[in-house]
């Protein structure tokens, strides 16, 4: 019988590299990884373990833009990638400290707690964390910041800073 065993990687296309590996290294927390020379720019980011498994791939450049030679923005098919994650109240002060736009989620009869942000690509991004292990307050459900599905709240001129 096959098994799936985990998630390998995302890959993930963008017009400015630089931008986007500073928000997944300094926002969301990867590290980076060393990554083959394929013949184009492009980073790997790992989660900071001592395994540190590389978890999203970056293309910046090559035949992997496609013909066009440009990254489209946003997920297309993909609605999101979710992450597991730790330190509720940490990561979503740093969200608010940076000025980008994000909104919180509970899993409806589960102990699971959720931050929605958006990478400078316009690929949206879950972070899930176990309420169990989390001391912060909770979730803030109120109309604006809670997450509704569906709802666009991609806004490029948030990432200009970073």
């Amino acid at each position: 019988m096959p098994l799936i065993t985990g998630l390998l990687h995302v890959a993930i296309k963008t017009n400015d590299l630089a931008r986007t590996v500073r928000f997944y290294r300094d926002v969301i927390g990867l590290t980076e990884a060393p990554r083959p020379d394929f013949g184009y720019p492009g980073a790997w980011l790992a989660v900071p373990t001592p395994v540190g498994e590389a978890v999203i791939h970056i293309y910046a450049g090559g035949p992997a833009m496609g013909p066009e030679g440009r990254a489209p923005v946003g997920a297309g098919s993909i609605d999101h990638v979710s992450l597991t994650a730790q330190g509720y109240g940490a990561f979503r002060d740093r969200l608010m400290a940076m000025g980008l736009p994000f909104r919180e989620f509970v899993v409806p009869g589960t102990t699971l707690w959720q931050l929605f942000v958006f990478d400078p690509s316009g690929v949206q991004l879950e972070l899930t964390f176990d309420a169990r292990a989390e001391t912060d307050a909770e979730p803030d459900l109120s109309p604006g910041r809670k997450y509704v599905a569906g709802e666009n709240f991609f806004d490029p001129a948030a990432y200009v800073s970073l």
